[in-house]
């Protein structure tokens, strides 16, 4: 029997968990983002729900949307009577245009193309707040402890982009919902933040938050502190960044060598990204958690560990108070938009 991946203990709004009229039927349950998409195929049993299939496939490598669903129906056993797909976009009249993809998808065109009737999109970090019901202790790792309040909690998720989701609490339940945060304006404290702005407005005119605290962010920090230092990447890091991906390269650096650059670099990022997760706190009063998603707060650990995140977090116009009291926990486990998306398939209001 299969993997049993949905459980409510962060009291989620998943209507279904108290009756469930789908016993036995198929879900395919994906998270389709920017540089990868994860698909799954579950069915839903009278103890929960199993998972079946897995794959994963680069986003990049497929025209569309509906080729890359084929491509995942043409290697597993079952049609799904319901889809479910977390999407790296703003979600529409029930369409989205993926912001680091070229595609442009209708709930309509893709039940027509793949004949799936029931088919629901979430934007990703919607995903990912649902998948919060379907983790375990060891999926967590926790900055700052918190008080563990009931409240609202926050998502913000750096990976390709910069994705961000707030959760509501009603008195009883936790209802996610998705934002665009991320591509709010970069707010400069400092002179060199407004010199970096400058910088970065020179590359892409509008300075968002993502422009600072995403995978392609921190190599333009990397090649603007280059410029205003005056330095030459060395030899032996220029390579690597060559035949690698350019900001794992310095993130590795900043945690495992000695480059300054690397280092000066990372402990940047770190404070923009404590900076946003301060604002997210504050605008979303998110007593009941904050949460640090995507691809890069797992990989950057020990730089989260370190001061600068926590000194940058509590900086604020009087309200230290209330940010001691925010658990923020990152989110080890990179499955939870896919299982979010198969626990709405299998327990959400349809």
């Amino acid at each position: 029997m299969g993997r049993q991946v949905v459980r409510n203990a962060c009291k989620l709004f998943l209507p279904g968990l108290q009756k469930n009229d789908f016993i036995g039927q198929y879900l395919v349950a994906g998270d389709v983002g920017g540089t990868k998409t994860n698909l799954a195929l579950l069915q839903v049993t009278e103890n929960g729900l199993e998972e079946l299939v897995t794959k994963s496939y680069p986003s990049g490598d497929f025209s569309s949307l509906v080729e890359l669903m084929k491509q995942f129906f043409a290697e597993v056993p079952h049609k799904p009577d319901r889809i479910c797909l977390g999407v790296a976009g703003p979600v529409i009249d029930e369409s989205v245009k993926f912001t680091n993809l070229g595609w442009d998808v209708r709930i309509d065109d893709l039940a027509g193309s793949l004949g799936v009737s029931a088919i629901k999109l979430l934007n990703d970090l919607e995903a990912t707040a649902y998948g919060l019901a379907a983790l375990e202790a060891k999926d967590f790792h926790t900055i700052q402890e918190g008080q563990h309040l009931d409240g609202n909690s926050a998502i913000v998720a750096p990976g390709t982009g910069l994705g961000e989701a707030g959760l509501y609490f009603d008195g009883k339940c936790l209802h996610p919902f998705s934002t665009e945060g991320g591509h709010c304006d970069f707010s400069p404290r400092t002179p060199l933040d407004f010199k970096l702005y400058q910088y970065l407005e020179q590359l892409y005119g509008v300075v968002s938050w993502e422009k600072l605290i995403s995978g392609p962010a921190i190599e333009d920090i990397f090649n603007f502190l280059c410029k205003e230092r005056g330095v030459t990447v060395p030899v032996r890091l220029s390579e690597e960044m060559k035949e690698d991906d350019g900001s794992a390269v310095i993130s590795k650096e900043a945690i495992e060598g000695d480059d300054p650059i690397c280092q000066e670099t990372m402990e940047l990022f770190v404070s923009y990204l404590a900076r946003e997760c301060t604002s997210m706190a504050l605008k979303m009063k998110a007593i009941g958690g904050l949460y640090l998603a995507g691809g890069i707060p797992p990989k950057i650990l020990p730089l989260l560990e370190r001061p600068v995140f926590m000194e940058s977090f509590m900086k604020s116009d009087r309200m230290e108070t209330l940010l001691q009291q925010v658990g923020i926990h990152v989110i080890l486990n990179q499955r939870a938009p896919m299982l979010g998306a198969a626990s709405y398939a299998a327990y959400g209001k349809w």
